[in-house]
Formats: structure tokens, sequence, C-alpha cells
């Protein structure tokens, strides 16, 4: 460990970090994706990997490559960044890193490639001071994970089968505790557009006469869920599994202030269904309304709209899979209301590794051994990414852990990620791997 620190200390890994903020890779844009790429493979070789890209059909993936006496750790990241945003918004430019109070601010910083960096230099520094690496290593950079990832299982084609995945992205637990992260929710996205006459029509000249579609659409919804919470259509979530006990466990574990967490965002409780608690709530399947509108204009007329539009989600586990639930919902919208037109949008599986997986304690510790604190246990987060095309496709467990401070603003202007915990995280990557190999 404390060789690991030196290293860490007698390097300019900030610099590096700063190299690799200051090239744009906006997948969605494609601003800068090829000179990043090209980037990424020169931190692969110098890491000490055999590098390639591969080419998916959208922008490429990044893989590389290293022989060790362990099991196959695949370590899972990302090189394209969100879009900047509006520019007056941030303190300093997006893509001209800038060191303010200990922390590194720049668009890609926290999410996520100062948090593939740090495992990056985690490997290099193994190669550095033992002259190889204590398992067989994989690192796969998906180049497209914030569009939603939609070419990843070719690249994961590439992999071979390893034992395990290890990904780092998002912010620490957020009471500033280190966490081991086993999972996380799908999501399903989809409209209901319900019609009527084929213009606005005066409501009083044509009410009681003409259709009106909003009511249409809420006599529809609520069909789907009762008032207690509890989703009526069928085989929306029939197959999902209760809890395990090495979930529920870890579940209590969390921190959490509840009243304070529903002052801060003026509420006075929770959403139905009672009897759940606050993280429990976290890890079930939920079916939420974004938005309820009118094509009105939004000068909201004395008329009966035309079309009324709900944008909806559900919030997927384990057990549930994007198709089957878009398919049950298709079925409810067709038996209530067919003349409702249901049109499915982005949709990602959800991902789920048990705690009484093998590796869960190796790394529990692993981390604990490196940051000089217990981590929190997560059975899943609340967001979706798309671990499950590793977690379902490669048939192994996947283990998130984040190297990124709470406050790291991904996604927003003035993203951002403490150095200390930059410099911690590639200790901790480092940490990982030995402790995976005595594992072995």
């Amino acid at each position: 460990m404390e060789q690991l620190q030196e290293w860490v200390r007698g390097r300019d890994l900030v610099g590096e970090l700063a190299d690799w903020i200051s090239l744009p890779s906006v997948s969605r844009t494609g601003e800068g994706m090829t000179e990043a790429a090209a980037h990424g493979l020169g931190l692969l070789r110098a890491s000490g990997l055999d590098a390639r890209a591969v080419e998916t059909g959208g922008w490429p993936a990044l893989i590389g490559t290293a022989d060790g006496p362990g099991p196959h750790v695949l370590i899972y990241g990302h090189y394209d960044v969100q879009p900047a945003g509006p520019l007056e918004l941030w303190t300093t430019p997006p893509f001209e890193p800038t060191i303010r109070d200990g922390r590194m601010y720049g668009r890609g910083t926290g999410d996520n490639k100062g948090q593939n960096l740090a495992q990056l230099l985690g490997l290099r520094a193994l190669r550095d001071l033992t002259g190889g690496f204590p398992c067989r290593v994989t690192v796969l950079l998906d180049g497209e994970e914030e569009i939603g990832s939609p070419n990843l299982a070719t690249a994961v084609r590439e992999v071979g089968r390893p034992d395990l995945v290890v990904w780092s992205d998002g912010p620490v637990h957020d009471s500033g505790r280190a966490c081991v992260v086993l999972g996380m929710r799908g999501i399903l996205m989809f409209e209901l557009r319900a019609r009527g006459a084929n213009r606005p029509l005066h409501s009083g000249h044509w009410g009681g006469v003409a259709p009106n579609p909003a009511w249409a659409l809420v006599q529809l919804l609520a069909t789907m869920r009762t008032a207690d919470g509890t989703v009526t259509v069928p085989g929306f979530a029939d197959d999902v599994a209760p809890l395990t006990d090495g979930q529920r466990a870890a579940l209590a574990d969390l921190p959490v202030d509840v009243a304070g967490t529903l002052d801060a965002i003026g509420a006075t409780g929770m959403e139905p269904p009672a009897g759940l608690g606050f993280h429990e709530r976290l890890v079930v399947p939920t079916l939420t309304v974004n938005s309820l509108s009118c094509e009105d204009s939004g000068d909201h007329r004395a008329v009966i709209p035309d079309v009324a539009i709900a944008r909806c989600e559900a919030r997927l586990v384990a057990g549930q899979t994007p198709a089957q639930v878009a398919e049950a919902l298709r079925r409810h919208v067709a038996k209530y209301a067919p003349d409702v037109e249901f049109v499915p949008d982005a949709a990602v599986a959800p991902s789920t590794t048990l705690p009484e997986t093998p590796y869960t304690a190796t790394i529990l510790q692993a981390v604990e051994d490196a940051l000089g604190h217990r981590p929190l246990l997560v059975p899943s987060i609340g967001g979706s990414l798309p671990i499950a095309v590793l977690s379902d496709g490669l048939a192994c467990p996947c283990y998130g852990v984040p190297l990124a401070n709470v406050d790291e603003a991904n996604h927003a202007p003035d993203e951002n990620l403490d150095l200390d915990w930059f410099h911690r995280g590639i200790v901790a990557a480092a940490t990982i791997q030995l402790a995976l190999a005595a594992h072995a």
C-alpha cells in the first residue's frame, strides 16, 4: 500500500488527467471523437496493455488486454462525454481543465475520463512496481455510453469470457463514504398518444359532442396503477424475485435521513406504497408519469384538445426486460384504450449481482484497505447504466466502485473531480487487482 501511494505521489498524474479532459469526445455530435479514441489507445498502451480499436457500427470501442495469473477481470468505462451545454454557465471553459480548491473542473472529469484513467493508472502502478499484472486484465472503454451504448454488445463479443467485471462511474454514496455497487435498475421510456378530432375545437360549441383525448388518457392511466401504488398491468412484474437476505441486510445498512431528505425536496411524505423503506423503494419496479400535456401551444385556450400525450417510464429490476414490459404495456393499452397509441422509446435493461456472489467480500475488503474505511454495499442504484450488456451478456458478476465525489456535477456545468478521490482511486484500483489475485 505504501509503495502504491508513493508511486502516485511521485508522478504528474494530474497533468495526464488534464490532457485527457482537454480532448472533447462528444458522442452525440461527434466532436473530437476520432482524436479522443487515438489518445485513449495511447493511454491503454502506456499502462502496459495491448490495445486496439473495435469498429462497432458507431463510435469505436477501445480494448486493452494483458495476461496475468489471477482471474480474468474486465474493467469497463467510457471515453465519450456529454455535450458541454450552455457555455455561460461554466466558470471556466469545459474543455480547458482548471484546478480550483483541490478539484479539476472540465467536462468528463468525473464522468468518466477521470475514473477510467484512475483504473488505468492503477494497472500502470502495478506493472511498474511488480513487473506485471496480478490478474488477466481486459479494459473496455465504450465510445457511446452517453448515447445509450447502442453498439456495446458488438464490442463485448471481442473480450472473451471474464470471471468478473469492475466498473467505476458515478459518485460515491451521498454520505461521502465509498461504496461497492451491485446493480442498477433498467428503464423503458414510452409515450401514450390519444387523439380526438382533427383540430382543437371550441369547448362551448363542441363540449359533450367532440371526443376529448385528455379524458381518454387520464382514464387509461387510472387502469395502470392503483392509488396505493400497485401497478395493475398484467405481466409487468410477474417474474420479479423477492430480495435475498443479503440484499435486505445491505439495504438496511445504508444510511439515510428520510425526514431531512424529504424536507430538502419540499415533500411531506414518500410516494405509495406504504411500508417500504427508503432504499428498498430504489430496488423495486416503478411506473412513472413524467409529463401530461395537450397540444395547445401552451396558451391553455378554452378548447377540446385534438391530441393528448403522456410521457412515461418504467424502472425495471431483475426478472424484467424492456421487451417483456413493453409487450405487457402494449397489451394493456390495447385492452382498455385501443385508440390510444403506445410508442416505446429508449430502453436499458436492469443488472443485478447478488451480495452472496463469492467476489463480493474480496472487493469490499480491498476497497476498505485502500481507502481506510468500510465501504457501503449498495444492492442497486436508482439510475441506469448499460451494465446488463456485461452482466447478462457475459453471465458474470459486475461490481461498481465509484471513484468520484458526491458533488461531481456530471452532465452539468462545472463538472469536477476531487483530486484526492482521483489519487486514492488509483490506489484502490490497484488494490482490487491484488486482492482478486489472492482470492483465486
